[in-house]
């Protein structure tokens, strides 16, 4: 069963509000801009995560240094899970923000 459109957006919002919330709580200087539904996120060193909503498909897209990555909400575990992996989006930030920034952070939740 596909999301309705108004659930969609209220999950991408909370997800959203979530990272923003986990970056401002670090000690590390990133530069946070939301802005379209977009956020995008600038590390110290100049990589970006960017995280964006893409309605038609009802899902939140990820793009990394290390590519492109497309998420599907799982309503039976909550989680937003990769459309290829079936990796959670939490895990695959950990490692992700690990290579980028080497940073640790705890994506639990996600």
């Amino acid at each position: 069963m596909s999301l309705s459109e108004a659930r969609f957006h209220d999950l991408v919002d909370a997800t959203q509000q979530t990272l923003e919330d986990i970056f401002d709580d670090s000690d590390l200087d990133i530069d946070l801009e939301s802005s379209a539904g977009v956020l995008t996120v600038k590390f110290e060193n100049g990589t970006q995560l960017i995280f964006s909503r893409q309605e038609p498909l009802r899902q939140l897209w990820l793009a990394a240094v290390s590519g492109g990555f497309h998420f599907d909400y799982d309503e039976e575990s909550e989680r937003w899970m990769c459309d290829k992996s079936e990796e959670q989006l939490g895990e695959m930030l950990e490692r992700i923000v690990q290579q980028q920034a080497g940073a640790e952070f705890d994506f639990e939740g996600l």
